[in-house]
């Protein structure tokens, strides 16, 4: 457990750098249209040299295949699974400190509840006991680095990544449904989705065009070359390092409370932001709200987890 535990938070520490150099770049100067979309083109590069490696040519042609033969389903998902999500998780980089939008990121998990009832599953009524923690949390958080209240800025710092929260859940989750054949999706019953990585390839793809349109529309002044090695750095370190690290701690984990541990190690994300922000950015650290907000996330993420995974062990 000690060794999965371990696994699960250096996953959660190279998922964090995404949201402290995204602030980085925000507080060089960067537009944001640039630290979203160069992050998946360098996302596209990085997958197909892995997959070509340990999968061979034939996958990438396989799934260069798949993602032609449904381009239509694809750009949906990816557009919204990956280009809006993540597109407003870069825009509220501008107006608040990493570690709060990572620890409001944690919102997803709750969010993903309304996905899944949304295609019809239901839900004991403690779980979203756990979740107003968890939402209660959240807002003591994004209101305590605030000595001037301005509604508008407020609502641009935390409002785009409650909407993506909402975002990449819906995504991901058109993918699964379309692989378990929902009657308003097209039936992509391919052993290649078995795969993380390739998965997150097509979705990759799907986006592009979403990508292409926001540059165009915005038309944001060139980038550095300061802010391309750091939305590499994103692609490697949070795409490839933490996805990987996370996928192979789930996969060695027997039981439902070996799941549920490594699952609750991702809420590591929060403390990881703020002090790769200290350390790199000098932010102060939080104020007695603010830790009670996080100590409140943690709670309600504790328990969300633990009696999910027990639900499951359950009816398995």
């Amino acid at each position: 457990m000690a060794a999965l535990i371990a696994l699960g938070l250096v996953s959660g520490l190279f998922f964090s750098s995404t949201f402290v150099l995204n602030r980085l770049m925000s507080l060089e100067g960067g537009h944001w249209v640039w630290s979203a979309s160069l992050r998946y083109v360098f996302m596209i590069l990085f997958l197909l040299i892995v997959i070509r490696l340990f999968q061979g040519r034939k996958t990438v042609v396989a799934l260069l295949k798949l993602y032609v033969e449904h381009w239509l389903f694809w750009t949906v998902a990816g557009s919204i699974g990956f280009g809006c999500f993540y597109a407003l998780l870069c825009f509220s980089a501008d107006y608040a400190p990493g570690w709060v939008i990572a620890a409001t990121w944690q919102l997803t998990i709750i969010a993903s509840l309304f996905v899944l009832m949304f295609f019809g599953r239901v839900f004991p009524k403690r779980i979203w006991v756990f979740s107003t923690i968890v939402v209660v949390g959240v807002g003591l958080i994004n209101t305590s680095h605030i000595t001037t209240f301005h509604f508008v800025e407020f609502a641009k710092g935390a409002f785009p990544v409650l909407i993506a929260a909402f975002c990449y859940p819906f995504g991901n989750q058109l993918v699964w449904e379309s692989k378990h054949g929902h009657k308003h999706f097209p039936k992509i019953d391919s052993p290649l989705l078995e795969n993380a990585f390739n998965k997150v390839l097509l979705l990759s793809l799907g986006s592009l065009p979403f990508w292409i349109v926001l540059v165009l529309c915005i038309d944001p002044p060139m980038p550095s070359m300061g802010q391309v090695l750091n939305t590499s750095l994103v692609a490697l370190l949070s795409g490839l390092v933490a996805t990987t690290l996370f996928l192979l701690a789930r996969h060695q984990a027997h039981t439902s409370s070996e799941l549920a541990a490594v699952d609750a190690t991702q809420s590591s994300e929060v403390i990881f932001a703020l002090l790769g922000e200290m350390l790199f950015l000098g932010t102060a650290l939080p104020n007695a709200q603010a830790w009670l907000g996080i100590i409140l996330v943690f709670i309600g993420l504790g328990f969300f987890i633990y009696f999910q995974e027990k639900e499951c062990a359950i009816h398995d």
